[in-house]
């Protein structure tokens, strides 16, 4: 969750790190700072706020002459968000400078050992321990000292570490939470995700667990823990510098809304060849699809609500148990792994801690693990048997919208490659379908030019306090993620329920004036949701139905009802998610909420 750069090369460093670390904000953060060595002393300067607090303090960089720096956005575990609790931190002497994402699990035992050889602690966060170590154990050779010191502390960690008597290089490692390394003729970079370094360079290296990396200004080199050189490939980014920026629109959320049709066909339309499924990163030879017996899904947040819908698709095209768990609960029960079980992964960053940990749980019991993420070369990219990315591009507003839609389409292709080898379908069903998923592109975007109604309800309901959503089956589901998307960045208390236990208490709730928005969009179902909608609205509620174009019955029993573009009834999840995203996005604006950045949470959840 915390954001790292750091930059060493010819040109000021101050400036480069403030730049890099405002591409990293939608990480989340509480505080920020920078240190940069200035030719005599490594000056620091860090702040409880936002990167413009630190640009005031720093006059945009300039105060501070010097090419070699590191910067940290921090988004507080241990100690509470302060100016002493922000990073970088460092040693008494101020000749070692540290920034750090992650926790080191064992700091009160290190911090106490500390303390008893004489060191004072300035703050209350884990990080500090790692500076004193580096202090403790330092014999003039930085990378040594950092090996040595990795054999100490327990934990995840990317770090990036400088000093006053190595001012030439940076050094950095990563174990369990992510960092990349920037690679140009300028100078060269370490970061925590792609954006903060893409204007500068589009080669990168991805580390590894344990890989510690020294950069100079004229070379990068990369060492195991044995600090044995080893070779790395350089990766080249294509996407473009302009995919991480706003393109117009006032809001990340809003532009990356309006993106998701080219997600949903950059997702799709790879993987369809001759009007067959065809997924060539998936090793799985037909005869271990047809003996599967359990799929399980593993996920946090909107990813789990996509694995939600995944369960019903996949089963009702494949036939195949699917269960649905919530990856911080099923790393810590005792699951029945057996064999012919697959365990499908998701994750938008692939770094998810509890997605990352369930996945290592499940590879301990030799189950085959299939991960469904956005960023290349993640660490559950890497670990996966398989990986099914969903080139969505750059998420950079912390609530999803093109990276759940673009999960929900990575597991319809699933579902209906496994239902053809399982010889689930007919072949007209099977070519309807694919007809279906090749058109839902384009109904996205017909869906977004009607935007205007969503705003003009919500801008109705800016004072509202309470929010039920109701569903079936697929349509409980997508009632889950609407409910998360509105509370995430509007702050209204909402909730969602399996329409058929409205009678089993939360029906009490509901009172004159109570904004129920129900979703509809399965045919077999139509007669039971509009039961419960007519149960609410006799106890004073206000319903809006989302339900598709050709059910117009519902104007009867709704007070509002907004149309979906008719599609196979497996897919509607994904047509019923964008006026939902619509709606939170227009509550949230009409409050004057920071849409991008909601309070207290974080785009990439790197600990537990």
């Amino acid at each position: 969750m915390c954001g790292i750069v750091g930059y060493i090369g010819r040109a000021q460093a101050a400036p480069i790190l403030l730049e890099g670390l405002s591409k990293l904000e939608y990480r989340g953060y509480d505080s920020a700072g920078i240190s940069v060595y200035d030719g005599e002393k490594i000056e620091t300067v860090k702040t409880k706020g936002k990167i413009k607090d630190l640009r005031k303090l720093t006059n945009d960089g300039r105060n501070l002459p010097g090419t070699v720096g590191i910067g940290h956005t921090r988004w507080a575990t241990h100690g509470e968000p302060s100016d002493i609790n922000s990073h970088p931190h460092v040693n008494a002497e101020e000749t070692i400078a540290v920034v750090h994402n992650g926790i080191i699990e064992n700091y009160l035992e290190l911090k106490q050992r500390l303390i008893k050889k004489g060191y004072v602690f300035k703050s209350e966060t884990d990080t500090e321990v790692v500076a004193l170590l580096l202090d403790y154990y330092f014999d003039g050779d930085l990378l040594k000292t950092l090996a040595k010191v990795m054999t100490r502390i327990e934990g995840s960690y990317a770090l990036g570490i400088m000093n006053k008597d190595n001012p030439d290089e940076i050094i950095a490692v990563k174990k369990d939470s992510p960092l990349i390394v920037g690679l140009s003729e300028e100078g060269n970079y370490i970061a925590s995700d792609i954006p903060a370094v893409l204007k500068h360079t589009r080669k990168i290296y991805i580390l590894e667990d344990g890989e510690i990396v020294k950069l100079t200004r004229d070379g990068v080199t990369v060492y195991n823990q044995d600090l044995e050189v080893i070779e790395k490939e350089v990766t080249e980014i294509q996407w473009d510098v302009s995919a991480a920026e706003k393109g117009g629109y006032e809001h990340f959320m809003m532009k990356e809304i309006h993106e998701q049709p080219k997600a949903i066909r950059d997702t799709i339309y790879p993987r369809l060849k001759d009007d067959e499924v065809f997924i060539h990163e998936l090793r799985m030879t037909d005869e271990e699809i047809k003996d599967l017996r359990k799929i399980f899904i593993i996920a946090c947040g909107s990813a789990y609500h996509a694995g939600v819908t995944g369960k019903y698709v996949i089963e009702e095209m494949a036939r195949i148990p699917v269960e649905v768990d919530l990856a911080s609960e099923f790393r810590y029960r005792n699951p029945i792994l057996d064999e012919d079980t697959l365990a499908i992964i998701i994750s938008q960053s692939g770094e998810t801690a509890d997605t990352l940990a369930a996945m290592r749980e499940v590879k301990r019991h030799g189950v085959r693990t299939l991960a469904i993420v956005n960023v290349v070369g993640s660490s559950i990219a890497r670990e996966a048997d398989d990986v099914l990315y969903t080139w969505a591009g750059p998420e950079i507003a912390v609530a999803t919208t093109k990276g759940y839609t673009s999960q929900l389409a990575a597991l319809y292709l699933l579902a209906l490659h496994f239902g053809k080898i399982r010889e689930k379908f007919c072949p007209e069903d099977y070519h309807e379908m694919i007809q279906e998923l090749k058109a839902l592109p384009d109904k996205l975007e017909i869906l977004l030019e009607n935007k205007e109604k969503i705003q003009y309800l919500a801008n109705k309901y800016i004072g509202l306090k309470d929010v039920f959503f109701l569903g079936r089956g697929i349509d409980y589901a997508s009632a889950l993620e609407s409910s998360l998307k509105l509370k995430e960045i509007s702050y209204v208390h909402s909730e969602a329920y399996a329409a058929g236990e409205l009678k089993h208490g939360t029906i009490s709730l509901i009172e004159k004036g109570t904004l129920v928005i129900a979703l509809a969009t399965q045919e077999h179902l139509y007669g039971k949701i509009i039961s419960n909608i007519v149960e609410v609205r006799t106890r004073g509620a206000f319903v809006l139905a989302v339900t598709n174009e050709d059910y117009r019955e519902i104007e009867n029993n709704a007070d509002y009802v907004f149309y979906i573009p008719k599609t196979n009834k497996n897919f509607t999840g994904l047509m019923a998610s964008i006026p939902m995203q619509l709606f939170a996005y227009y509550v949230a604006v009409a409050k004057g909420c920071d849409v991008d950045q909601p309070r207290n949470l974080a785009k990439s959840v790197t600990v537990e």
